[in-house]
This record gives C-alpha cells, sequence and structure tokens, in this order.
C-alpha cells in the first residue's frame, strides 16, 4: 500500500518523498494556503519537517502520504493524504489537503478526489471513507459536500492550530453504499471540464 501512484488527466499522486523538498517549499509559499491548516510551512526548514513528520507516520502504517503533480506543468503544486487508515475497520480518512492557488478552481481537487476514492473503495474495499475541515474554511467545507459526502456533524473545539486558536471542524463521510453514485457524479464533473 506505500507505492501507490495514482494518474489522472491532470494529476498525478506520487508518494511523497524528501526529493520533493524544494519544491513543495516553492508550492506552499502562499499564505493564503495556510489560514486554517493545523500547522504552516512558511521555510524550507518546515518543508523539510512537514515530510519528515508525514515519512515517520507512514512507516507506522497508518497514513500514505503524496505530492501533488500537475500534469500540464510537471510541477509538485500540492499534498494529500490517506490518513487515520483502519484496515480491521475498513475505514480511512482523506485528509492534509492543500493546493497552491493556482489550481484552485481547476478540475486538480476533484480529479484527486476521485483517484483516492476509487482507490479507497475499490481497490482496499473500505467501508466509509472521511473528511474533516475547519468550520471556518467555506472553500474546503463546499468542495468536500460537491464530492457527494454526507455532513455528519461538528467536532467541537477538536484542534489547536499552530497559532494558538482552537477550531471546531466539520465532519463529513461517504460510505461504501453511497460511492457508486459519488462515482457517477465525479465522472461526470470530469467529463465536462
Amino acid at each position: 500500500m506505500d507505492s501507490i501512484e495514482l494518474t489522472g488527466l491532470r494529476a498525478k499522486l506520487t508518494p511523497l518523498s524528501l526529493e520533493h523538498t524544494e519544491e513543495l517549499y516553492d508550492a506552499a509559499k502562499d499564505p493564503e494556503i495556510w489560514t486554517y491548516l493545523p500547522e504552516k510551512i512558511q521555510t524550507l526548514e518546515e518543508t523539510l519537517k512537514f515530510i519528515e513528520d508525514a515519512l515517520l507516520i507512514k512507516e507506522k502504517g497508518v497514513e500514505i502520504p503524496f505530492a501533488v503533480i500537475d500534469l500540464e506543468t510537471n510541477s509538485i503544486v500540492g499534498s494529500t493524504r490517506l490518513m487515520n487508515i483502519s484496515m480491521p475497520n475498513r475505514h480511512l480518512e482523506i485528509g492534509w489537503t492543500w493546493y497552491n492557488p493556482s489550481v484552485w478552481r481547476t478540475r486538480m481537487n476533484t480529479e484527486c478526489k476521485y483517484m483516492l476514492l476509487k482507490y479507497c473503495f475499490e481497490v482496499l474495499e473500505t467501508v466509509r471513507v472521511q473528511f474533516c475541515a475547519d468550520i471556518r474554511n467555506t472553500r474546503s467545507n463546499q468542495g468536500i459536500l460537491r464530492l457527494g459526502a454526507v455532513q455528519e456533524g461538528i467536532l467541537r473545539r477538536n484542534r489547536i492550530l499552530s497559532d494558538g486558536y482552537i477550531r471546531d471542524a466539520s465532519i463529513y463521510s461517504i460510505i461504501s453504499e453511497e460511492w457508486p453514485s459519488v462515482k457517477e457524479r465525479l465522472e461526470h464533473f470530469l467529463d465536462t471540464k
């Protein structure tokens, strides 16, 4: 499971590695990316630590971090992860997703989520995939709903961000019985873009 590479028309998800440090740092420079995320990448050293931490967690078998490559420019434009993996319970979360603003409002997020969900439901045979977003992050919450996920509720005061703010988060899921209709929906979005 740790050497997964997924390729679409515009997006490629490749295993995150230390070799991605400089390109990931370049993609992470816009401060708007980090407004609602738990940690911020502001320096090359913080980028290296972000990758090293992700790889340590990957070794434990509970996360699979990816670099997101824009195939139109052949450059790294963000990162995402399969996380909180519980194979005995066949569920996980798609999270820690961020993109450079250059790909906001493009097919990038839809295509990445489509590839990850297809892998989760059709290869791993998960029964539930979860998403979580800061309730203040309108763009992310709307994006998750657009996928076809169902909002389950609010996790109150669930995380302290790097600036000390204690956030509430919206929790969403897609379950295996919903995957066929979500898949059809996402394929329609991707065909019409």
